[in-house]
């Protein structure tokens, strides 16, 4: 079901499995006021919240459980070994922060937008964004990139989808649960941002790769 697991992909969720267990059985909920990320303008943003908000994921007693560290992290293993191999170590974890960083700059541009849409600043200031889901949608978008016409197959879906097809289905998506309120507390920006950066860095890089000297 799942491809083998290689060594950064399982690293990345063996960290997001410790940050898990230790914000909620250890730390509760001191952790996670100190690793999600705030607005940027929020008295509550330190600066290594931008990188450790994408080990941080919705705490137990919430409604989700432990439906969102479980989702990300099942798709981590389904789309990351693959693309760890092809574009190597150093190139993989650049392109797992960077979708991280830049599905944290678009929720913010977001926020930023709902201010000055005279939305309330303590919400704004006061609501971490935590997960990896920003990360975890710019590896999808980056195997959609570099192998746009493997063949998917999901649960439930009785045939297979092209990979090309992943990321204007995630942007379509996002931008009408971001736009119409629905799903309230999901970061639909984010994931619009850490997909479009997965889908620029894998794009030069399949580019260059096939670039004629």
């Amino acid at each position: 079901m799942f491809p083998r697991l290689t060594p950064i992909t399982k690293n990345i969720i063996i960290l997001n499995v410790i940050f898990y267990l230790a914000s909620n059985f250890i730390m509760f909920p001191k952790l996670y006021e100190m690793f999600s990320v705030y607005y940027i303008a929020s008295p509550y943003f330190k600066v290594w919240q931008v990188i450790t908000h994408m080990f941080m994921h919705a705490p137990l007693e919430s409604g989700m459980g432990i439906t969102h560290i479980l989702f990300n992290m099942l798709t981590l293993m389904s789309f990351g070994p693959v693309l760890e191999q092809v574009v190597g170590d150093r190139k993989y974890i650049i392109l797992y922060f960077a979708s991280g960083i830049g599905a944290y700059a678009l929720n913010c541009g977001w926020n930023y937008f709902e201010l000055s849409q005279g939305a309330n600043p303590a919400d704004i200031y006061a609501i971490p964004m935590m997960g990896a889901s920003g990360a975890i949608f710019g590896v999808v978008a980056a195997f959609s990139t570099m192998f746009p016409d493997s063949k998917l197959f999901f649960m439930f879906v009785p045939f297979g989808i092209k990979a090309k097809y992943l990321l204007p289905a995630i942007i379509v998506i996002s931008l009408y649960l971001g736009f119409s309120g629905s799903m309230a507390g999901v970061a639909h920006f984010a994931h619009i941002g850490g997909a479009v950066v997965g889908y620029l860095l894998a794009k030069r890089w399949k580019d260059n790769q096939y670039r004629i000297n």
